[in-house]
């Protein structure tokens, strides 16, 4: 369709194709809530859904759902030891043996409580957990989402439960998170679970994130899970005693890789503890959604995420889902929680115009608790906005 053609079309098709809103909603959850608000404005409209699975919070119900698999609950340990109630996806038609896996599930942030928020003692065991499980399902296939998580471990944790050991100089299993691998000294591999060899894993990963360095996970990531500024270099001192012992008992470099960075240097643990095959986020959703075929049949196009800022062009799907829009001429607009520093690149990035779901003063705890009809009510309000154009435009057009 031209953009003349669209902007004359009485009855608009709108893609709704949003990431999660972090700790809060989940992507199927946001696409409800949207999908409410454009129907406020535009009944007539056709909604066409483009769930952005980004490897966080509902990567594995979202595969799971464009299947036509299911969930499979799973307890495991926390990201701080507390019993945790996660979740595998197993996919259906087609990908039957396939099992998708959300770090989220078993050491996102949002199941780390407010007053213990430590990256330097989450752990990632819990990861390693669900990917034993996987296993004794039968799996034959796995695909591990990266994303929301709450840890900075390097996937020292994960290795632990999967039987990989990790000791100091003399030879003693070292504790569990970043702060513990300053003691790092040998890994082994020989107990490691036998079944791992048998597995295909890949990894959706944000591209961008690197394990070390200026933009390393650390720097980057850690204030959000709890880091104060004097907790950044040891983290950083943490992940690179990990890489330096990776590098001299495995022979990977994982230091400068991309995507190694992703979760807490998640990202680096899989590929170098599993030998798992590190992939952009996108590259994993397109196996399950056509977003091109979608994208063609669209007018307007709906993207969201929890917080727009600098950070959404490096890497994150938003900026991926403006790319592909702008190159197909079609105006994209972004519902996001709350609007940070750097957030006015985003229009270099083919993202039109972003709107918070904010409607007045209030605290973070009451915009969370209302989220859904405040995407809703905003959803409603950019619908109105471009049908009015529309309108404009016909009425010009007329005389």
């Amino acid at each position: 369709m031209t953009a003349e053609a669209r902007r004359n079309n009485l009855h608009p098709r709108i893609l709704l194709a949003p990431c999660g809103f972090k700790e809060n909603l989940s992507v199927a959850e946001l696409i409800e809530s949207m999908a409410r608000g454009v129907k406020a404005a535009a009944p007539d409209a056709e909604i066409l859904r483009a769930p952005m699975a980004d490897g966080g919070e509902g990567f594995a119900q979202t595969l799971a759902q464009l299947t036509g698999g299911c969930l499979h609950p799973v307890q495991v340990t926390g990201p701080v030891g507390q019993p945790l109630q996660a979740h595998l996806g197993l996919l259906g038609g087609a990908h039957v043996g396939t099992v998708a896996i959300e770090i989220a599930a078993a050491a996102g942030l949002r199941h780390v409580p407010v007053g213990q928020r430590d990256p330097l003692r989450t752990t990632s065991y819990g990861v390693g957990e669900l990917v034993r499980e996987a296993l004794d399902l039968g799996a034959q296939r796995l695909l591990i989402g990266c994303g929301d998580s709450g840890v900075n471990d390097g996937g020292a944790g994960l290795a632990q439960a999967l039987g990989i050991r990790l000791s100091d100089r003399r030879g003693r299993a070292i504790g569990r998170g970043c702060g513990a691998l300053d003691g790092l000294a040998h890994i082994d591999l020989s107990g490691r679970d036998p079944r791992l060899g048998d597995v295909s894993i890949d990894v959706a990963v944000n591209w961008d994130n690197v394990l070390l360095g200026r933009r390393g996970v650390s720097r980057v990531f850690g204030p959000q899970k709890g880091a104060s500024p004097k907790d950044l270099a040891a983290l950083e001192t943490g992940l690179r005693t990990l890489a330096a012992v990776i590098r001299r008992d495995l022979a990977i470099d994982v230091r400068t890789m991309q995507g190694g960075g992703a979760s807490g240097g998640l990202g680096a643990g899989l590929h170098a503890f599993l030998g798992a095959r590190l992939c952009p986020r996108f590259a994993i959703l397109s196996r399950f959604l056509d977003f091109d075929a979608l994208l063609e049949r669209a007018d307007l196009v709906l993207t969201a995420e929890g917080r727009i800022d600098g950070l959404t062009s490096f890497g994150k799907l938003p900026a991926e889902v403006a790319r592909r829009a702008k190159q197909a001429g079609i105006p994209v607009v972004a519902i996001v929680g709350s609007v940070g520093h750097g957030a006015n690149t985003m229009h270099e990035i083919g993202i039109d115009a972003y709107f918070s779901i904010v409607d007045g003063p209030g605290t973070m705890a009451d915009a969370m608790s209302r989220a859904p009809e405040l995407v809703a009510s905003a959803t409603e309000q950019v619908v109105r906005l471009a049908l009015l154009d529309c309108q404009s435009t016909r009425k010009r057009k007329r005389e």
